[in-house]
């Protein structure tokens, strides 16, 4: 197979930028790969919190750590000063890299598996500050009632396993290992519910029972695989929850800065084209909306729904 060069362009799916814009309290906020703020006006989760998107050459080759510019930046821009929570979906570089200093600069609680309790140990959080839940655990942070299913990273895994000792950075990107990959459930007293799938990936069955009216689908490497499979994740995850509206996330060049124009990942890490076709007639087959988020805006896309 002939290795395809470059990467797809955003531009043909310009009229999927299209979740309605927040004109109230309630905000969805994306900001690349799998970082969402949702904010109600009164308290505020983040799902990952990765803004510090060190270079391919770092990933690869050298040492990753938290930039305090780039994070503070994203922050400022977003006028966060205040989290409930910060919610890592799973803890790869491009997911958890920053959730330790961000819950530390916002007064967060850093929850997720022991994975991701052993990067806030790393950074110095103290155990009051970190959250360890498990499969089908619910908590009720801030204005939301959130729940905790497990689920799988997409295929391959570059980086399988748990992390079993807290991470001090600078180190080697492989030592922020998947450990666990988490569907997440919202529920807000407004009424409004989300699933957040990080990555693609599932276990089947796990959200049998569970329902949302909006999914946040991460797609990063889905359209490298086969159709079957494509066919099986949107099932396992829209499907399963009954959303009447898929906005997705995670496919976007996770090493290029955030104050620059998000692009798609190359061809040689995924394949957006292939994934929108197959989704684009799945979402079109079963009435459900297909969105792509639009980066620092404040969204709604329970909106269109009502």
């Amino acid at each position: 197979m002939r290795l395809r060069l470059g990467r797809p362009d955003l531009a043909q799916y310009a009229d999927r930028f299209d979740v309605p814009a927040a004109d109230g309290d309630f905000s969805v906020t994306f900001l690349g790969v799998s970082t969402l703020l949702i904010d109600d006006g009164e308290s505020a989760v983040m799902t990952d919190g990765y803004f510090s998107r060190p270079s391919l050459f770092k990933v690869g080759l050298g040492r990753v750590t938290p930039d305090p510019d780039r994070i503070n930046a994203a922050l400022a821009r977003t006028s966060v000063t205040r989290l409930e929570g910060v919610l890592p979906v799973h803890t790869h570089v491009d997911h958890a890299l920053d959730s330790a200093v961000v819950a530390e600069q916002t007064g967060a609680l850093l929850v997720g598996g022991e994975s991701a309790a052993n990067i806030g140990r790393g950074a110095g959080l103290t155990e009051q500050r970190i959250r360890v839940v498990a499969s089908g655990q619910s908590l009720r942070v801030g204005g939301f009632d959130l729940t905790w299913v497990e689920s799988d990273h997409c295929p391959p895994d570059r980086f399988p396993g748990h992390i079993t000792e807290p991470v001090v950075p600078p180190t080697k990107a492989k030592n922020y290992r998947c450990g666990e990959a988490w569907s997440l459930l919202l529920r807000h007293n407004s009424g409004r519910t989300a699933l957040i799938q990080g990555s693609a990936g599932y276990v089947p069955g796990a959200l049998t029972g569970h329902r949302a009216d909006v999914a946040y689908l991460g797609v990063g490497q889905l359209g490298l695989q086969g159709e079957d499979y494509i066919r099986a994740y949107w099932a396992e995850t829209v499907q399963t929850v009954g959303a009447r509206s898929a906005v997705l996330i995670h496919w976007d060049d996770f090493f290029r800065p955030l104050d620059e124009p998000l692009r798609a990942l190359p061809y040689a890490g995924d394949d957006l084209d292939v994934t929108m076709r197959v989704l684009g007639r799945l979402a079109a087959d079963q009435a459900v909306e297909l969105h792509f988020p639009t980066v620092w805006q404040r969204e709604d896309p329970w909106a269109s729904l009502r």
